[in-house]
């Protein structure tokens, strides 16, 4: 899960004009100076018009489809009570936006029949005092409606060839995301189907408010109508807009515009937008719904070991995730070469919460989250035990940090995790190490990776072991390599690369020219061992 910060929009983006609800064609100059009134229905104005027609004829709502708003003079409706009811209902059961009753010669006062009927079914009804051509109202509604149409059409193919451009040039989801957030000006998110928080785009002050109260948005925002498209967590207006992310019969993800300020139309229209260019981004790139949650995790483990981003600030990020956090015992690991989907599985054989994520230079991290009760290092050596075991590999190492129960200790657990593993990773198939390594097992040869930048340490390197740095002499330099690692031992290090003792010996004579140093003498092997960790410290 990644959070961007603030994006200046594209050059010439404008939010689209909200739809029109009644209560905005009620404010409009040419409907004023018919003087309105609200009779009926008054809390139902925010409805949207979607058309406005006008029709005498007294069974009209068999002629619409939804959101029209109907302007009347009543003609036909004058002086049958029961016909006027009807007409209320008809309007009802089409779902019309509203009635607008022109006062006149049919009815020079508001019907009190109508107004009843409509007030019982919650239709907005609204008179007209003064004579009104209903022709300017016509005119002034449409032409509104679609020009906000055509620019709705337009923004459509805007955000969709923006996408689809980013998705052609192997462009990231991230930056998918990105797009989107410019186009809706609100904060993005994209969750499994567990309301895990994969991806966010958008302000990041923005992101991190809505990331602070996930777990109430998450459950207001589909806690209704699962598996539609729509908003949740109360009325359209809130700006709560979701999509959800699936195909082929299978649903793998959900999509949520938080705070949408635009109308309802428009932000489902940028949503199922951002949705498509997803799928699609997901098919072409053959992965799964896990990779988005590998990202998510790598992001939230890069980010803690970096320490650019400070480990308070990525607490909300953190618990979207859906790692606990809350009076909890944190334990870093570091596994050299280790596999991301290997670790996930024993961690879910054992029950663990955690994070996993590949970092780098090729080895994965692991946070535990425990509760303050379990033995830490105990459920350290079982997870590795069982990694050894399960994953294939009987010789993988865990590099783990003290256990933290502060969570702003955790960036340098992490790196402390780290610094075990680079110590490690070139050794584990030589010496018999342990499933878990901690910084007091690494001894001398973690003081040289923390030193192996230093200019005095390359040159030592360079000197002590310049007779056999050449490529022709690699196989040589691994002999040594394995002999110093082994303690000297000769029948070990003759094992282990599948020789002779007498072989072994004439090679260890070659090193010993070349080097021109004594390896029984304990003072120049210590140095020879010592530059030779400062070199593997270097090229690793």
């Amino acid at each position: 899960m990644t959070t961007t910060s603030s994006h200046s929009r594209q050059p010439g983006w404008q939010p689209l004009e909200p739809a029109l609800s009644v209560r905005q064609v009620l404010t409009l100059e040419r409907v004023l100076a018919g003087e309105p009134e609200v009779v009926a229905g008054a809390g139902q104005l925010d409805r949207p018009v979607r058309w406005v027609h006008v029709a005498e004829a007294a069974d009209v709502g068999v002629m619409l489809t939804g959101g029209e708003m109907v302007l009347t003079t009543g003609v036909l409706l004058a002086g049958d009570e029961a016909k006027q009811a009807e007409y209320v209902q008809s309007l009802h059961r089409a779902e019309a936006a509203a009635v607008v009753l022109g006062l006149g010669r049919a009815f020079p006062a508001p019907p009190e029949v109508m107004r009843r009927a409509a007030e019982r079914c919650g239709l907005p009804m609204v008179v007209l005092h003064r004579p009104f051509p209903f022709a300017e109202l016509t005119e002034e509604v449409q032409s509104r409606l679609v020009r906000r149409k055509f620019a709705a059409v337009s923004l459509s193919e805007t955000v969709r060839t923006a996408l689809t451009g980013l998705i052609t040039a192997g462009a990231p989801l991230q930056h998918l995301l990105d797009e989107a957030a410019q186009h809706s000006g609100c904060p993005v998110v994209v969750t499994n189907l567990a309301h895990r928080v994969l991806a966010t785009a958008g302000e990041r002050p923005a992101v991190d408010d809505v990331l602070r109260d996930w777990e109430r948005i998450a459950r207001q925002a589909w806690g209704h109508h699962p598996g539609r498209s729509g908003t949740g967590g109360g009325s359209e207006g809130d700006g709560w807009i979701r999509a959800e992310l699936g195909g082929r019969g299978e649903q793998w993800g959900r999509l949520l515009l938080c705070g949408y300020r635009g109308d309802t139309a428009t932000g489902r229209l940028l949503a199922d937008r951002t949705a498509e260019a997803l799928v699609l981004h997901r098919m072409l790139g053959g992965g799964s719904a896990r990779t988005w949650e590998e990202q998510s995790a790598q992001s939230l483990l890069t980010d803690l070991v970096s320490g650019v981003v400070p480990a308070r600030q990525l607490l909300p990020r953190v618990r979207a995730a859906g790692l606990p956090v809350n009076r909890r015992t944190f334990v870093p690991l570091v596994v050299p070469g280790g596999d991301a989907g290997a670790l996930e599985r024993t961690l879910r054989l054992l029950g663990l919460p955690g994070l996993v994520a590949e970092l780098a230079d090729g080895a994965t991290a692991v946070l535990l989250s425990l509760a303050r009760d379990q033995h830490a290092e105990a459920l350290t050596a079982h997870f590795a035990a069982r990694l050894r075991t399960s994953s294939g590999a009987p010789n993988a190492v865990v590099a783990a940090a003290d256990p933290r129960t502060v969570w702003e200790d955790v960036p340098a657990g992490l790196r402390e995790a780290r610094h075990v593993a680079d110590a490690v990773a070139d050794s584990s198939a030589v010496l018999d190490l342990p499933a878990v390594v901690r910084l007091r097992d690494v001894h001398l040869r973690g003081l040289v990776r923390l030193l192996r930048d230093d200019p005095h340490v390359q040159s030592f390197a360079e000197r002590e072991l310049d007779g056999l740095l050449c490529g022709a002499d690699q196989g040589l330099l691994n002999v040594l390599r394995t002999y110093l690692a082994t303690g000297r031992n000769k029948s070990r290090t003759a094992q282990l690369h599948h020789v002779s003792r007498p072989a072994l010996y004439r090679r260890l004579e070659a090193i010993q020219a070349r080097l021109g140093v004594d390896l029984d003498d304990f003072e120049q092997a210590a140095s020879v061992h010592i530059a030779l960790l400062a070199h593997d410290a270097q090229q690793g």
